[in-house]
Protein backbone atom coordinates (compact mmCIF):
# COMPACT_ATOMS: atom_id res chain seq x y z
CA UNK A 1 0.00 0.00 0.00
CA UNK A 2 1.26 3.60 -1.14
CA UNK A 3 2.26 5.46 2.21
CA UNK A 4 1.64 8.30 0.11
CA UNK A 5 -2.23 7.64 0.26
CA UNK A 6 -4.40 8.91 3.28
CA UNK A 7 -5.28 6.28 5.96
CA UNK A 8 -8.89 5.50 5.07
CA UNK A 9 -7.22 4.87 1.31
CA UNK A 10 -4.97 2.26 2.21
CA UNK A 11 -7.33 0.25 4.21
CA UNK A 12 -9.74 0.27 1.38
CA UNK A 13 -6.71 -1.21 -0.56
CA UNK A 14 -6.20 -4.04 2.45
CA UNK A 15 -9.77 -4.87 2.00
CA UNK A 16 -10.08 -5.34 -1.65
CA UNK A 17 -10.11 -8.60 -3.37
CA UNK A 18 -11.66 -10.35 -0.34
CA UNK A 19 -15.58 -11.65 0.40
CA UNK A 20 -15.90 -10.58 3.87
CA UNK A 21 -18.94 -11.67 5.54
CA UNK A 22 -21.92 -8.68 7.03
CA UNK A 23 -20.29 -8.67 10.01
CA UNK A 24 -16.47 -8.15 8.78
CA UNK A 25 -18.08 -5.43 6.30
CA UNK A 26 -18.98 -3.79 9.40
CA UNK A 27 -15.43 -3.71 11.06
CA UNK A 28 -14.29 -2.86 7.69
CA UNK A 29 -16.73 0.15 7.30
CA UNK A 30 -15.73 1.01 11.53
CA UNK A 31 -12.19 0.85 10.60
CA UNK A 32 -12.54 3.07 7.48
CA UNK A 33 -14.43 5.76 9.36
CA UNK A 34 -11.81 5.94 12.36
CA UNK A 35 -8.83 4.92 9.49
CA UNK A 36 -6.34 7.38 11.77
CA UNK A 37 -7.13 5.57 15.11
CA UNK A 38 -7.13 2.02 13.99
CA UNK A 39 -3.47 1.41 13.82
CA UNK A 40 -3.43 1.84 17.97
CA UNK A 41 -6.84 -0.20 18.73
CA UNK A 42 -6.80 -2.84 21.27
CA UNK A 43 -9.33 -5.92 19.04
CA UNK A 44 -11.72 -5.15 22.43
CA UNK A 45 -11.84 -1.03 21.65
CA UNK A 46 -12.06 -2.27 17.91
CA UNK A 47 -15.01 -4.55 18.37
CA UNK A 48 -16.79 -1.92 20.59
CA UNK A 49 -15.91 1.18 17.96
CA UNK A 50 -17.69 -1.33 15.25
CA UNK A 51 -20.38 -3.07 17.70
CA UNK A 52 -19.50 -6.62 17.83
CA UNK A 53 -17.48 -9.44 19.60
CA UNK A 54 -13.76 -9.46 20.37
CA UNK A 55 -13.66 -12.85 18.60
CA UNK A 56 -15.38 -11.57 15.33
CA UNK A 57 -12.40 -9.16 15.16
CA UNK A 58 -9.73 -12.18 14.78
CA UNK A 59 -11.82 -13.82 12.30
CA UNK A 60 -11.59 -10.67 10.60
CA UNK A 61 -7.86 -10.29 10.70
CA UNK A 62 -7.43 -14.05 9.83
CA UNK A 63 -9.98 -13.54 6.63
CA UNK A 64 -7.96 -10.61 5.68
CA UNK A 65 -4.43 -13.01 5.45
CA UNK A 66 -3.34 -12.28 8.80
CA UNK A 67 -2.18 -14.68 11.74
CA UNK A 68 -4.53 -12.82 13.81
CA UNK A 69 -5.44 -8.92 14.67
CA UNK A 70 -2.42 -8.70 16.41
CA UNK A 71 -0.29 -9.33 13.25
CA UNK A 72 -2.56 -7.37 11.57
CA UNK A 73 -2.29 -3.76 13.54
CA UNK A 74 1.32 -4.70 13.66
CA UNK A 75 0.85 -4.33 9.67
CA UNK A 76 -1.17 -1.28 10.47
CA UNK A 77 1.29 0.69 12.19
CA UNK A 78 4.35 -0.42 9.66
CA UNK A 79 2.10 1.01 6.87
CA UNK A 80 0.98 3.94 9.08
CA UNK A 81 2.77 7.32 9.69
CA UNK A 82 2.64 8.18 13.02
CA UNK A 83 0.52 10.47 14.56
CA UNK A 84 0.50 13.60 13.43
CA UNK A 85 2.25 13.05 10.43
CA UNK A 86 -0.53 11.62 8.18
CA UNK A 87 -0.98 13.44 4.64
CA UNK A 88 -3.93 16.54 6.22
CA UNK A 89 -3.18 15.43 9.67
CA UNK A 90 -5.18 18.04 11.70
CA UNK A 91 -3.17 19.78 13.75
CA UNK A 92 -4.74 19.35 17.55
CA UNK A 93 -4.05 23.34 18.15
CA UNK A 94 -7.18 24.37 16.20
CA UNK A 95 -10.32 24.38 18.08
CA UNK A 96 -13.22 21.91 17.51
CA UNK A 97 -14.58 24.12 15.10
CA UNK A 98 -11.59 23.87 12.31
CA UNK A 99 -11.05 20.46 12.77
CA UNK A 100 -14.15 19.85 11.59
CA UNK A 101 -13.27 21.74 8.28
CA UNK A 102 -10.04 20.29 7.76
CA UNK A 103 -10.94 16.57 8.37
CA UNK A 104 -13.39 17.26 5.86
CA UNK A 105 -10.58 18.52 3.14
CA UNK A 106 -8.86 15.35 3.80
CA UNK A 107 -11.70 13.75 2.77
CA UNK A 108 -12.21 15.77 -0.21
CA UNK A 109 -8.61 14.77 -0.71
CA UNK A 110 -9.40 10.77 -0.62
CA UNK A 111 -12.28 11.57 -2.98
CA UNK A 112 -9.96 13.35 -5.58
CA UNK A 113 -7.99 10.45 -5.17
CA UNK A 114 -10.76 8.17 -5.82
CA UNK A 115 -11.61 9.62 -9.31
CA UNK A 116 -8.17 9.50 -10.52
CA UNK A 117 -9.95 6.57 -12.54
CA UNK A 118 -13.06 7.86 -13.95
CA UNK A 119 -14.28 4.46 -15.05
CA UNK A 120 -16.85 4.18 -12.65
CA UNK A 121 -18.54 6.75 -12.49
CA UNK A 122 -18.34 7.33 -15.93
CA UNK A 123 -20.14 3.64 -16.53
CA UNK A 124 -22.96 5.09 -13.49
CA UNK A 125 -23.30 8.32 -15.33
CA UNK A 126 -24.50 6.00 -18.59
CA UNK A 127 -26.58 4.00 -16.24
CA UNK A 128 -28.35 6.56 -14.79
CA UNK A 129 -28.95 8.78 -18.52
CA UNK A 130 -30.12 6.04 -19.95
CA UNK A 131 -33.02 5.15 -17.20
CA UNK A 132 -36.18 6.27 -18.22
CA UNK A 133 -37.65 7.46 -15.77
CA UNK A 134 -34.76 7.44 -12.85
CA UNK A 135 -35.48 7.14 -9.06
CA UNK A 136 -33.27 8.99 -6.55
CA UNK A 137 -33.59 7.40 -3.43
CA UNK A 138 -32.25 8.89 0.01
CA UNK A 139 -34.07 8.42 3.61
CA UNK A 140 -33.14 10.19 6.56
CA UNK A 141 -29.35 11.96 6.75
CA UNK A 142 -29.74 10.80 2.82
CA UNK A 143 -32.54 12.85 2.10
CA UNK A 144 -31.60 15.96 1.61
CA UNK A 145 -28.74 14.45 -1.38
CA UNK A 146 -31.34 12.76 -2.86
CA UNK A 147 -33.40 15.89 -3.44
CA UNK A 148 -30.21 17.89 -4.48
CA UNK A 149 -29.52 15.51 -6.89
CA UNK A 150 -32.98 15.21 -7.88
CA UNK A 151 -33.35 19.27 -8.48
CA UNK A 152 -30.04 19.39 -11.07
CA UNK A 153 -31.06 16.29 -12.49
CA UNK A 154 -34.16 17.09 -13.50
CA UNK A 155 -32.92 19.98 -15.32
CA UNK A 156 -31.60 17.67 -17.76
CA UNK A 157 -33.03 14.65 -17.31
CA UNK A 158 -36.83 13.80 -18.24
CA UNK A 159 -38.56 11.79 -15.87
CA UNK A 160 -36.64 11.89 -12.43
CA UNK A 161 -38.47 10.66 -9.78
CA UNK A 162 -36.78 11.32 -5.94
CA UNK A 163 -37.94 8.43 -3.37
CA UNK A 164 -37.32 10.46 0.04
CA UNK A 165 -39.76 8.96 1.89
CA UNK A 166 -40.34 5.53 3.47
CA UNK A 167 -43.01 3.66 4.51
CA UNK A 168 -45.34 0.89 2.70
CA UNK A 169 -45.47 3.33 0.25
CA UNK A 170 -41.66 2.98 -1.22
CA UNK A 171 -41.81 -0.46 -3.03
CA UNK A 172 -45.27 1.11 -4.44
CA UNK A 173 -43.10 3.48 -6.07
CA UNK A 174 -40.15 1.30 -6.93
CA UNK A 175 -42.57 -0.83 -9.09
CA UNK A 176 -44.23 2.33 -10.82
CA UNK A 177 -40.56 3.70 -11.82
CA UNK A 178 -39.77 -0.06 -13.06
CA UNK A 179 -43.31 -0.27 -14.73
CA UNK A 180 -42.12 2.86 -16.60
CA UNK A 181 -39.70 1.88 -18.13
CA UNK A 182 -36.27 2.87 -15.29
CA UNK A 183 -33.47 0.57 -15.42
CA UNK A 184 -31.48 1.64 -12.78
CA UNK A 185 -32.18 3.44 -9.32
CA UNK A 186 -29.55 6.05 -7.46
CA UNK A 187 -29.14 5.71 -4.01
CA UNK A 188 -27.12 7.76 -1.26
CA UNK A 189 -26.80 6.32 1.81
CA UNK A 190 -25.23 7.71 4.76
CA UNK A 191 -25.08 6.83 8.10
CA UNK A 192 -27.21 6.05 10.28
CA UNK A 193 -28.31 3.62 7.57
CA UNK A 194 -31.89 2.75 7.52
CA UNK A 195 -32.87 -0.53 7.72
CA UNK A 196 -35.13 0.36 5.33
CA UNK A 197 -32.49 1.51 2.59
CA UNK A 198 -31.20 -1.80 2.23
CA UNK A 199 -34.40 -3.62 1.98
CA UNK A 200 -35.14 -1.00 -0.48
CA UNK A 201 -32.23 -1.62 -2.67
CA UNK A 202 -33.13 -5.53 -2.24
CA UNK A 203 -36.31 -5.36 -3.80
CA UNK A 204 -35.05 -2.84 -6.38
CA UNK A 205 -32.79 -5.36 -7.86
CA UNK A 206 -35.42 -8.27 -7.46
CA UNK A 207 -37.32 -6.17 -9.71
CA UNK A 208 -34.85 -5.85 -12.76
CA UNK A 209 -32.46 -2.26 -11.63
CA UNK A 210 -29.23 -1.51 -11.82
CA UNK A 211 -28.36 -0.01 -8.21
CA UNK A 212 -25.53 2.96 -8.38
CA UNK A 213 -25.18 3.72 -4.47
CA UNK A 214 -22.94 6.67 -3.03
CA UNK A 215 -22.25 5.93 0.40
CA UNK A 216 -19.62 6.61 2.80
CA UNK A 217 -17.71 3.72 2.97
CA UNK A 218 -16.89 0.97 0.02
CA UNK A 219 -18.31 -1.73 3.24
CA UNK A 220 -21.79 0.50 4.14
CA UNK A 221 -24.70 -2.24 4.78
CA UNK A 222 -25.88 -0.90 1.16
CA UNK A 223 -22.75 -2.38 -0.41
CA UNK A 224 -24.29 -5.72 -0.82
CA UNK A 225 -27.41 -4.74 -2.79
CA UNK A 226 -24.76 -2.37 -5.19
CA UNK A 227 -24.40 -3.19 -8.35
CA UNK A 228 -21.70 -0.32 -8.27
CA UNK A 229 -20.86 1.73 -5.23
CA UNK A 230 -18.89 4.84 -5.22
CA UNK A 231 -17.40 5.94 -1.60
CA UNK A 232 -17.13 9.34 0.09
CA UNK A 233 -16.17 9.53 3.48
CA UNK A 234 -18.09 11.64 5.93
CA UNK A 235 -17.03 13.95 8.62
CA UNK A 236 -17.13 13.03 12.20
CA UNK A 237 -16.15 15.25 13.95
CA UNK A 238 -19.18 17.44 15.34
CA UNK A 239 -22.30 16.34 16.77
CA UNK A 240 -23.84 15.33 13.32
CA UNK A 241 -22.46 13.77 10.29
CA UNK A 242 -21.44 16.51 7.67
CA UNK A 243 -21.17 15.16 3.93
CA UNK A 244 -19.22 17.46 1.65
CA UNK A 245 -17.77 14.56 -0.28
CA UNK A 246 -20.84 12.41 -0.89
CA UNK A 247 -22.57 15.97 -1.94
CA UNK A 248 -19.86 16.83 -4.69
CA UNK A 249 -19.74 12.90 -5.70
CA UNK A 250 -23.21 13.90 -6.53
CA UNK A 251 -22.35 16.51 -8.66
CA UNK A 252 -19.53 14.18 -10.36
CA UNK A 253 -22.30 12.03 -10.99
CA UNK A 254 -24.96 14.68 -12.60
CA UNK A 255 -22.14 15.57 -14.85
CA UNK A 256 -21.17 12.08 -16.11
CA UNK A 257 -24.75 11.97 -16.87
CA UNK A 258 -25.15 15.00 -18.22
CA UNK A 259 -22.21 13.89 -20.72
CA UNK A 260 -24.48 11.09 -22.01
CA UNK A 261 -27.83 12.84 -22.62
CA UNK A 262 -27.35 14.64 -26.00
CA UNK A 263 -29.30 17.17 -25.25
CA UNK A 264 -28.81 18.28 -21.61
CA UNK A 265 -26.96 21.84 -22.97
CA UNK A 266 -30.34 22.27 -24.93
CA UNK A 267 -32.28 21.72 -21.57
CA UNK A 268 -30.63 23.95 -19.76
CA UNK A 269 -30.50 26.79 -22.32
CA UNK A 270 -34.24 26.22 -22.54
CA UNK A 271 -34.55 26.44 -18.61
CA UNK A 272 -32.79 29.35 -18.72
CA UNK A 273 -34.90 30.95 -21.63
CA UNK A 274 -38.30 30.08 -19.58
CA UNK A 275 -36.08 31.57 -15.81
CA UNK A 276 -35.59 34.66 -17.33
CA UNK A 277 -38.95 35.06 -18.83
CA UNK A 278 -40.49 34.65 -16.00
CA UNK A 279 -38.26 36.68 -13.86
CA UNK A 280 -37.53 33.69 -11.99
CA UNK A 281 -34.57 34.75 -10.30
CA UNK A 282 -33.53 37.98 -8.44
CA UNK A 283 -29.85 38.95 -10.49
Amino acid sequence: MSSGSSPAARLQQLFEGHRLTPTQRRIAHSMVRRAADVPFLSSVELAELAGVSQPSVTRFAVALGFDGYPALRKHLREVAPGPGEAPGAVDDTYNEYQQAVHAEIENLRHLADLLADPTPVERAGRLLAASRPLPVLGLRAASSQARGFGYFAAKVHPDVRVLDEGGSMLRDRIDAARRAGATALVCFALPRHPKEVVDALAYAQEQGLTVVSVADSAFAPVAGHSDLLIPAAVGTGLAFDTACAPMLLGRVLLEAMCDDLPDAQARLEEFDARAAARGLFAE
